[in-house]
């Protein structure tokens, strides 16, 4: 065990403390209690701590009253302490004590792990859980942030005002959206958040979704898609035509001109160095996803955003009932945006019963198979397009008149673009209300009202569309 562990250091170091009081502050910023190995060492630190905090002195005098009220002291170990030469340079003992607390954690770790695969013979995916959770937070220990010296702040204050500069006035301080009146309504995804995007079938809420990572890769943050629906080329490919212009369907089919296939492979090339992952195992638990985040998010720091598509194509750990299981996955997720410090989105489906409303427009009381949703999500926002009810509406009508042997002429077309609502049903630090977008059809794309339709045009195309009428929106 003396691997582990090294007393003359730690003593050396809590009197190092006790003889120059101002080093104090550079060793709280790196140890911990718990990185003491002797229990009177942990305690003694405690006790420093606590001085710290009442603004007492951290002296021989004050500690021994301070041990004593806890029935805490050790005569013998103190007088060693006070014996005990203080260290000039702390630097190396304080990374030593640190690496010893590090090792001992993870020989705890192994003690953990036969506890609960073979004493209380949990499941093994609970045991990958737990293991993954204390590695994750062993990691964190074992990182210490120093001090940003002039010249680097300056730097990255300069990129971050051009960065600003970019987004214009949005007032975004988390992951911009992309879409104005959403960032007025949310001022963008903080870190923490857990984010619903719930609306009935065929409305848009994966292509919504899409849409907002590829405003997140296309700002440089990493972005996480657990995909339990649809294969991730198919997911890349509504991306890409979102991205490109190219309709989707003859995106499918490969049929495209000269300058689409120019602008495909542009932007191909672009998305291949964006720091975009991808899971699409359709069976998957909360448990799993959490394990295969944490391990992504601690080999990629970049990576801001998560989005899990969707809630209710996702299990449980098993022995329970759906509503217990849709909540347990609805807090894990909650639980793990704010351990891993960003904002987590997950599609839900509603329940069918809205439709038969004469307002289809979806509430909190929609949401599908748990309250729970509601109660852990920051934000909820609603997708709704109505001419997606006119659209069935007006079907229905032709159907019922061509049965009963009458003729029915609707004035109802389908349009290339379609008014879209993003309501934010609830909003923890912030207001409710509606978001205007729009929608186009082609391209699987939400877009700000009142923009022109985007057509990226790359560098090498730019002298073929000088002559045309393309014009970018403003964001």
């Amino acid at each position: 065990m003396n691997d582990l562990n090294n007393i003359n250091i730690e003593r050396a170091i809590l009197s190092t403390i006790l003889f120059e009081p101002s080093t104090f502050e550079d060793i709280v910023g790196s140890l911990k209690p718990e990185d003491f190995y002797l229990p009177f060492h942990k305690v003694l630190f405690e006790s420093m701590i606590e001085l710290e905090r009442e603004q007492k002195p951290i002296d021989e005098e004050f500690l021994k009253k301070e041990l004593e009220k806890k029935k805490r002291f050790d005569e013998e170990a103190f007088f060693e302490l006070l014996s005990t030469a203080p260290l000039s340079n702390i630097s190396a003992y304080l990374e030593e004590i640190k690496d010893k607390s590090i090792k001992r954690e993870l020989l705890k770790l192994t003690t953990e792990i036969k506890d609960v695969a073979v004493e209380q013979d949990l499941p093994s995916e609970d045991v990958l859980d737990i293991v993954q959770k204390k590695l994750y937070e062993i990691s964190l220990d074992a990182t210490t942030k120093e001090f940003r010296d002039s010249p680097e702040m300056t730097k990255s204050t300069i990129e971050h005002i051009l960065a600003m500069k970019e987004k214009g006035n949005t007032g975004v301080i988390g992951v911009d959206t992309g879409f104005r009146e959403l960032n007025f309504l949310t001022s963008g995804f903080t870190p923490g958040q857990l984010i619903i995007v719930a609306a009935r079938p065929a409305m848009g809420k994966t292509a919504f979704t899409l849409n907002l990572a590829q405003k997140a890769l296309d700002d440089d943050q990493g972005v996480a898609i657990f995909s339990l629906e649809m294969p991730a080329e198919e997911l890349m490919i509504r991306m890409l035509s979102s991205k490109t212009s190219i309709p989707l369907q003859n995106l499918k089919v490969g049929n495209m001109t000269d300058e689409e296939w120019t602008n495909l492979t542009r932007a191909t090339d672009e998305m291949a160095k964006k720091k975009f992952f991808v899971d699409d195992d359709g069976l998957i638990n909360i448990n799993q996803l959490r394990s295969k985040l944490r391990k992504l998010k601690s080999q990629h720091p970049e990576i801001e955003l998560a989005i899990i598509d969707y809630l209710q194509l996702m299990s449980g750990t098993g022995g329970k009932d759906r509503h217990l299981e849709v909540s347990e996955i609805s807090r894990g997720l909650k639980l793990l945006a704010r351990e891993l410090n960003m904002p987590i989105i997950a599609l839900s489906q509603l329940n069918r019963g809205l439709e038969s409303r004469n307002d289809k427009r979806p509430m909190l009381s929609d949401l599908r198979e748990s309250g729970a949703i509601e109660q852990d999500a920051d934000i909820i926002l609603f997708v709704y397009r109505d001419d997606v009810y006119r659209m069935r509406e007006e079907k229905e009508k032709e159907k019922k008149a061509k049965a009963e042997g009458k003729e029915y002429k609707s004035d109802f077309f389908e349009k290339p673009e379609e008014d879209a609502e993003i309501i934010v049903g609830k909003n923890r630090n912030g207001p409710t209300g509606i978001a205007n977008l729009v929608f186009q059809k082609a391209y699987t794309r939400f877009v700000n009202k009142g923009d022109v339709p985007v057509e990226i045009v790359y560098e090498s195309a730019e002298a073929d569309a000088k002559n045309s009428k393309i014009e970018l929106p403003p964001i």
